[in-house]
């Protein structure tokens, strides 16, 4: 009877360690509303973490408005995710995808930008300083069609690898921001943008400069007139008019 009241109480103790942390606290998270200043869509900031400390920067969003987040760290093991209104299933994961965002919100609300250590570092009690770029595009006022996030769709003109330039037609979606600035959304031929999304590309828009969402992508742009011809790692090409972008 007595032994089986000492296992009782170690029970005890051991649950009542575990919850009070002395076997490994919560990780202490900082919590940050970003406030941009009047006028503004982007703002820049600065913190520091150390071992399990986490830093999450709450945002409040639309359906449809495209963010780019950027975390510059010579920390390699310091990274930031991308979490959604009311869920922990991040939109962006840093671990597998660098520290370069460009984003597209899918539903109205609080957005949270975790910034932290990987575990194999925060075990060390490792250290990082960083600094955390945020930019919000303002909306074009374009009217989006209907059940997608997109201000327009169609096909362009595009080929792949040896194939003729422009003997394929590409279904694309564009989210415009203003300014000169959109995200093209492109399938591959034969597809819709709004199926097998592992397979369409994004191409990012912004006056003179067009990037690939994949970093590892290199894309060389001209503008022809009014047409830009875009290629993508030499392999993909694409004819996408001006007023895909800007509208019209």
């Amino acid at each position: 009877m007595k032994t089986k009241l000492v296992v009782v109480a170690l029970g005890a103790a051991l649950m009542a360690a575990v919850a009070s942390g002395a076997y490994g606290a919560e990780p202490a998270v900082r919590v940050q509303a970003l406030q941009f200043a009047p006028g503004a869509s982007a703002l820049t900031l600065k913190g520091h973490l150390r071992g399990y400390e986490m830093a999450e920067y709450t945002l409040p969003g639309r359906a449809g408005q495209a963010v780019h987040v950027h975390l510059a760290t010579r920390h390699g093991a310091n990274y930031f995710n991308v979490l959604p209104p009311g869920s922990e299933a991040a939109l962006f994961v840093g671990p597998t995808s660098g520290n370069d965002w460009h984003g597209v919100l899918p539903v109205d609300g609080e957005y949270r930008i975790r910034v932290f250590l990987m575990r194999s570092a925060a075990r060390r009690n490792e250290q990082a300083n960083y600094t955390l770029s945020v930019a919000i595009a303002p909306g074009s006022g374009d009217a989006k069609v209907a059940g997608t996030p997109y201000h327009a769709t169609g096909k362009v003109p595009c080929s792949i690898g040896p194939d003729p330039k422009g003997s394929a037609q590409c279904a694309f979606g564009v989210i415009r921001q203003g300014a000169g600035k959109a995200e093209v959304h492109i399938a591959p031929p034969g597809f819709e943008v709004g199926m097998h999304k592992d397979q369409v590309r994004v191409l990012h828009f912004a006056g003179p400069q067009v990037t690939s969402a994949n970093a590892a992508e290199p894309v060389v742009a001209q503008l022809h007139g009014d047409t830009w011809s875009v290629a993508v790692s030499g392999f993909y090409f694409y004819e996408i008019p001006e007023a895909v972008i800007n509208g019209g």
